[in-house]
């Protein structure tokens, strides 16, 4: 997409856009704002990674930031962690959504990369997908931010601002990521993730859509149509 056409659709809205022009759009904006995005969450290696995505399901970063320093500090390793005992982990997370099933997946996911990976975190969805609480979309997580693979994990921001831009009319979070990863080339596939999980989380978001101070509203499918507000 030539800069001209960018700068001319930037604050009008086009009546009609093709699939290739609207993903061109929003792809070049995010790359111009935000060219190197990455998650919120605070870790310092692989395990922590892991551990803090599989807490912040259902839940929002900051919470698990303000959890994971106690819990990071007891157990620093996959071999420490499949050493405690539940009440001991769940006293650490018990502020965080479903604690008692994290807690038993922390444990399980800690042991089964002892015995079965010593004690370090897989690199493929196959192996990844085995671990106790790790489903497709952690698993993404982990091969787009700790291996720098081409991967697409569609949470809930994801699955809503890819549909409602129109990036997407997927039924389910796996027909999102396939339609995704298809219009994406595999070295922003990763930064894609950041830039539209981001901006469900703070412009595009579920219940009241900031519609006015969002920048990308002119190559917007439900905006332009007058789903959302004007």
């Amino acid at each position: 997409m030539s800069g001209r056409f960018f700068q001319n659709i930037l604050f009008h809205p086009l009546p009609t856009m093709t699939l290739k022009e609207r993903y061109a759009a929003c792809l070049e904006y995010w790359q111009k704002e935000n060219p190197n995005p990455g998650t919120e969450l605070q870790y310092s290696n692989h395990f922590e990674l892991l551990v803090a995505v599989m807490l912040s399901a259902q839940c929002t970063d900051k919470r698990i930031n303000m959890v994971t320093p106690a819990l990071f500090a007891a157990y620093p390793t996959a071999e420490a962690m499949a050493r405690a005992t539940f009440d001991e982990v769940f006293a650490l997370v018990k502020s965080v959504s479903y604690p008692n099933s994290k807690t038993r997946h922390l444990i399980e996911m800690a042991q089964m990369l002892v015995n079965e990976f010593h004690g370090e975190i897989p690199d493929s969805m196959e192996e990844m997908t085995r671990l106790p609480g790790v489903g497709r979309k952690t698993a993404n997580v982990m091969l787009g931010q700790a291996f720098g693979k081409a991967a697409i994990a569609v949470d809930t921001h994801v699955f809503r601002v890819a549909n409602r831009i129109g990036l997407s009319n997927g039924k389910t979070p796996l027909e999102v990521e396939k339609s995704l990863a298809k219009h994406i080339a595999p070295q922003l596939q990763w930064k894609a993730h950041h830039w539209i999980l981001l901006h469900g989380r703070y412009v595009c978001k579920a219940q009241k859509p900031d519609c006015l101070n969002c920048a990308i509203k002119a190559w917007c499918k439900s905006y332009t149509k007058g789903h959302l507000e004007r």
